[in-house]
């Protein structure tokens, strides 16, 4: 029963973990909000490329040197170097979508990325809080922006994956807690300013 549950929590972890959520939700907002704009393709190329290939690629090869212990990178003192890395992979990307003149919320999405990835790293170095939950609720809240109150429904995700991340002893309860608040708040404000530019 126990190793049901731990197949069950670690499904979870892994179907609505970060490279799975970024690049669905990019999906929807691109090909549904942006449906007639003729660079929609190029606009999710850079999406992809910065949320879900380069952090799948660096934390294989980070996992392949041993500078990472697993794919998750449960330990907070081995988060540091692949959170820089991916801070400067999001500038990229904005700096790409500028050049495609995309959307403003599309180019908000990247540069913000890489802001609250610098958050998320300052914290790690006092505190572990859970990038899942954070990645979550960060999606709601740009879907919500483009598409209105039926993005709300995603959140009956949220305690879904806390309870798999504290079943896996990945995080505690309130990691999770605080990684889905913030998550939602501060990306609601960042892109409500930025578009509102």
């Amino acid at each position: 029963m126990r190793s049901d549950v731990h197949r069950l929590a670690d499904f979870l972890s892994w179907a609505i973990s970060p490279v799975v959520v970024a690049p669905a939700v990019y999906c929807v907002i691109v090909l549904f909000g942006y449906a007639d704009d003729p660079s929609k393709f190029p606009y999710l190329t850079v999406l992809f490329a910065s949320s879900t290939l380069a952090p799948m690629l660096l934390i294989y090869g980070l996992k392949k040197i041993g500078k990472v212990s697993d794919y998750n990178i449960t330990f907070r003192e081995q988060r540091f170097l692949p959170l820089l890395v991916l801070t400067f992979v999001n500038v990229l990307g904005y700096e790409f979508m500028l050049q495609l003149h995309a959307p403003r919320l599309l180019t908000g999405i990247l540069l913000f990325n890489a802001v609250n990835t610098v958050l998320i790293l300052l914290v790690t170095l006092q505190w572990k809080i859970s990038i899942h939950l954070f990645t979550l609720t960060a999606s709601v809240a740009l879907l919500f922006l483009k598409f209105g109150a039926v993005a709300l429904w995603l959140f009956m995700l949220v305690p879904l994956l806390m309870w798999s991340r504290i079943q896996l002893k990945a995080h505690n309860f309130m990691q999770t807690l605080v990684g889905g608040i913030i998550g939602f708040v501060i990306m609601f404000a960042e892109l409500k300013w930025w578009i509102g530019l």
